[in-house]
């Protein structure tokens, strides 16, 4: 009888099923505390954004960790919302630029305390070294 670590799964004990609890945690702080109803893509979509001023949806989607189709659904929700607008690019007409709203921009500045908020949350029943080697952690899986 093989009593060797292979023949033993215990899902508590997988990384996919830990991340994914994490993840449910997470999406269920950032639901109760985001406002406006952002959605975490559109408050990526926002934050990548406002950092850039203007870019190309192409590239605001890879900024964003997004798929040429999840992005342009994102940017035409949130470009119904008037987060933000979409001009074409005096360079190459075929490219259309993209840029924080007035709305978008006051929103942003509303949301970055907000996103403290959350991530403090998510990460408190975490110490302050542990909340560190996790965010390092993290960022090396990604």
């Amino acid at each position: 009888m093989p009593d060797t670590a292979a023949d033993t799964y215990i899902l508590d004990d997988q990384v996919g099923f830990l991340l994914r609890l994490a993840s449910q945690r997470h999406a269920t702080i950032f639901q109760s505390l985001t406002i406006e109803g952002l959605t975490p893509t559109q408050f990526s979509t926002l934050m990548r954004l406002s950092e850039q001023e203007k870019c190309s949806q192409n590239r605001l989607g890879r900024l964003a960790a997004m798929d040429v189709a999840t992005i342009k659904g994102v940017a035409d929700r949130l470009r119904q919302k008037g987060l933000i607008l979409a001009e074409s690019d005096p360079n190459d007409k075929r490219r259309t630029l993209i840029s924080l709203s007035s709305a978008g921009t006051d929103l942003v500045a509303r949301m970055k305390a907000v996103g403290h908020a959350i991530t403090a949350e998510t990460l408190k029943p975490l110490n302050d070294a542990e909340q560190r080697k996790l965010m390092k952690l993290l960022r090396k899986l990604s």
